[in-house]
Parts: structure tokens; sequence; C-alpha cells
């Protein structure tokens, strides 16, 4: 008997829709699409149904993730999802050369300040002018949470890891400036998220 080991995700079956509305706007025609932190895989295979003319890279440092992605893929009988990577967005070098589009949903606030360092140096290393990078999540703004809901949930990051947290808008937008990205694309989301497009200068 095979054993499932796929993860389920709620608020990944509530917020994929919106995201693959957005991301019609933003990923192009064809080429490959890296999503780093895929978490249970459920949204790579999703978005891999949707934009059959993409090819889905999904990754995680996570081993127990990756069993999942490759639950997922293998369970949606996709071919455009590759074999999930093992990528620590901190490490110098990728296990990846280059990418046409570069996604990440949920990761900014749920890990170290260092890894969303990581996220935009590494995508801009693999990115040509013109690729995006999206990144989905809850975010500050101006200093200042969006919702009530929202500040809640980062005291509850911050209790659970010092390290976490509901980032500011502002600072991540300077972080990716300063990686070669233009100003971003701000897309208002459900549940008080938000999507940022940043376009490579």
């Amino acid at each position: 008997m095979t054993t499932d080991l796929r993860q389920y995700a709620p608020a990944a079956v509530r917020n994929r829709e919106p995201i693959c509305t957005v991301l019609k706007q933003v990923l192009p025609e064809s080429g490959l699409v890296l999503e780093v932190a895929s978490g249970s895989g459920e949204h790579i295979v999703h978005f891999a149904a949707a934009f059959p003319g993409l090819t889905f890279q999904p990754s995680d440092p996570d081993a127990a993730a990756r069993d999942s992605i490759a639950g997922w893929s293998a369970a949606a009988g996709l071919s455009n999802i590759r074999a999930p990577l093992a990528i620590d967005v901190t490490a110098a070098v990728w296990p990846l050369t280059a990418a046409d589009a570069v996604i990440c949903i949920n990761m900014v606030h749920i890990s170290p300040w260092r890894s969303t360092m990581g996220l935009v140096q590494g995508a801009a290393t693999l990115l040509p002018k013109g690729a995006p990078l999206y990144l989905y999540g809850p975010y500050r703004r101006d200093g200042a949470h969006t919702a009530e809901s929202n500040a809640a949930f980062d005291a509850d990051l911050r209790r659970r890891n010092p390290e976490w947290g509901v980032r500011d808008m502002g600072e991540v937008t300077a972080l990716a400036i300063g990686a070669g990205f233009g100003a971003p694309e701000i897309v208002a989301m459900p549940a008080n998220n938000f999507s940022l497009i940043f376009r490579r200068r």
C-alpha cells in the first residue's frame, strides 16, 4: 500500500484562486517559474493546471514538504511540474541557474529577515531583465498594520519566534530596489493580504 504523504493547508485552498487571477497578469506565456517555499504543494499544482504553457519548479528546504509536493504532483498527473528542489534561500548558490519568474507565497513573515534578503538576492541572480518576482502575504504599510487581525497575527508570530513577523512593505521594497528590481506593483488581496510584483531592471 502506498503511503499518502500529501499535506493540506486550508489557506492554500482559500487564496489560490485570487492569487491565480493576479498571476494571469504577471507570468510570461512560456518559460520556467520557480516557486520558493512551496509548502504543501497545493498552490503549484493549481497554477500548473491553470498555466499549461509554463513549466513549474517547486522547492522547499523541508523534506516532509518536498514529499507532500511530490505527492500532490503525482496525484495531479501534470507534465509541467518538475521534481521539488531543496532550496535554502540564505545559501550563496541555489541548485538552479535561471528562471523566467519567481513566486513566493506566505514565506516572508514566517521566516527570519535574512531569508527575505536571500530570496530577493537569489531571485535577482536568476531572473532576466523585466522578469517578475511575485510575493504574497500580509504586510505593514508605512509602518502600520492594515487590519487589527494582522496586528494580532504579527504578535502571535513574534511570540512563536522573535525573528518572524509581518514585514513593512517599504522595507521589502527598499531591499528589492537595492538588489536590482523596480518599484513594485501593489495589489490588495482578500483577508488583508497583498501581492507585490517586482520586475528585474
